[in-house]
Formats: structure tokens, C-alpha cells, sequence
């Protein structure tokens, strides 16, 4: 059945007593039929028609309401997969980035961190890289000096190869690494104390935008505040 564009319950029926039915009562009308009776059979057949064209109506409306509801929910099952697809990549790069960095996710007991961390700073790619690997880096790459590395040079990856002179005039294939270190970092005991306590809450800031777990970055920033209240302490009683 051919589908129905208009709501058959606004249709009006014709007025067959008019004189456009002339014609039309006329081949109606016989011994056994008046032109009353005439009007009152195309009525009739009219109403019959149009009962049927409503029910039919209701039909379609029913079919295509049947449809959405299926097509909806074909779409809702689909986003539905998608999610659960997209939640699982998350949780398996989740887990081979917890394998591969394992140092940033050891448990450590829960501590508070400084209300005054130092707000987003941006050191050198060397210690960025070694933070988000969960390895040690040296506090110095977050004093003022530190971050100056990041105006002075471009990265260099810790497994690269570059010729560099020795002692004895002579040159050599050595990691990067090792070049880097030797020149000016300053071990984390050596460094001053104002340099220390430049860096302490700069280091926090960089963990936490490494994504280091909170209980880690919890850790080192109350293993620093002892150093510095220690520090104080004995200042005080020297004096």
C-alpha cells in the first residue's frame, strides 16, 4: 500500500446535494432510488472510505513509531559499544603505562601537600621526560638556573649518541645523558638550600602535571617540608 502523506480525520465529506454531484446522483437515480436517497448513499460510501483510510492511518503511525523506537535504540546500543570501546583502550594504555613507569605508582602512605606550590612552570624536556618515566631527577633542573636549560638548548634523547671531546683532546661516541650531567647539574645534596626550597614546590607542580599518583606526589612534598623545617630548626638554635 502506497503511503499515506495526509491525517484522513481532517478530511471533510463533499456536500453531495450540491449541484457538482449533478451528475454523479443522476447515474444513482432508478425506480427503487430517489435523488435523497442518492446524496445519502455517497455519503455513505464516503464515510466507508474514509474509515477505512483512517485505520490504515493509524497503522502507518503506528509502524513508523515502531521504527524510531528501533532505530533509537540501535543508536543507543551502538554509542553504548563505543564507550565500552573507548573506556577499555583508556584502561589498557592506563595499564602499560603503569608497567612501563611502575616508580610512579608504588603506594605510599597519604600526606598533605603545600597550599603555595609554585604554579605551572615549564623545565628543561630532559627532567620532563624523566618524570613522566617515574624516574629520579635532580632538583637543580627546577631552581632559576634549571630552567634556563630550557632557553639554552634543544633536547637531546637520553639514549642518543653525540661526539664529545675528552680530557685527553681526543673524541668519542657518549650518550647524551652523560654529557648533560657532567656540565652543570648540581647534585640534590650539594644544592643550597634557597635553591632547594626554589625548586621543592616548582618539582610538585611538575608530578602533578607528569600525572604522578596523588599518595607519590603526597610523599615527596612531606619528605621536603621535614628537610626544610629541620633545616629551620637548627637555624634557630644556632642563633
Amino acid at each position: 500500500m502506497a503511503r499515506m502523506r495526509n491525517d484522513p480525520n481532517f478530511n471533510v465529506c463533499p456536500d453531495y446535494a450540491s449541484d457538482v454531484f449533478e451528475n454523479t446522483r443522476a447515474q444513482l437515480i432508478n425506480e427503487n432510488t430517489n435523488e435523497e436517497q442518492a446524496v445519502q448513499l455517497l455519503t455513505n460510501i464516503w464515510e466507508t472510505n474514509n474509515n477505512a483510510d483512517k485505520i490504515a492511518w493509524q497503522r502507518q503511525v503506528a509502524a513508523d513509531r515502531e521504527e524510531r523506537l528501533h532505530r533509537e535504540q540501535l543508536e543507543e546500543e551502538e554509542q553504548d559499544r563505543l564507550e565500552q570501546v573507548r573506556a577499555q583502550e583508556e584502561e589498557t594504555t592506563r595499564k602499560e603505562d603503569r608497567k612501563k613507569n611502575k616508580h610512579k605508582y608504588i603506594p605510599i602512605l597519604a600526606t598533605g601537600i603545600p597550599d603555595d606550590a609554585a604554579t605551572s612552570i615549564a623545565p628543561c624536556a630532559y627532567a620532563i621526560k624523566k618524570l613522566d618515566k617515574g624516574e629520579y631527577v635532580e632538583l637543580w633542573y627546577f631552581t632559576n638556573d634549571g630552567l634556563d636549560e630550557v632557553n639554552r638548548k634543544e633536547t637531546v634523547d637520553d639514549d642518543a649518541m653525540i661526539m664529545s671531546t675528552l680530557a685527553d683532546g681526543s673524541t668519542a661516541w657518549v650518550s647524551a645523558a652523560s654529557t648533560r650531567n657532567a656540565r652543570a647539574v648540581i647534585n640534590d645534596e650539594n644544592l643550597p638550600f634557597e635553591e632547594f626550597c626554589q625548586a621543592c614546590p616548582r618539582m610538585l607542580t611538575a608530578m602533578e602535571e607528569a600525572d604522578w599518583p596523588e599518595d607519590r606526589t603526597r610523599m615527596m612534598a612531606r619528605f621536603w617540608r621535614n628537610i626544610q623545617l629541620t633545616r629551620q630548626n637548627s637555624a634557630s638554635v644556632g642563633m
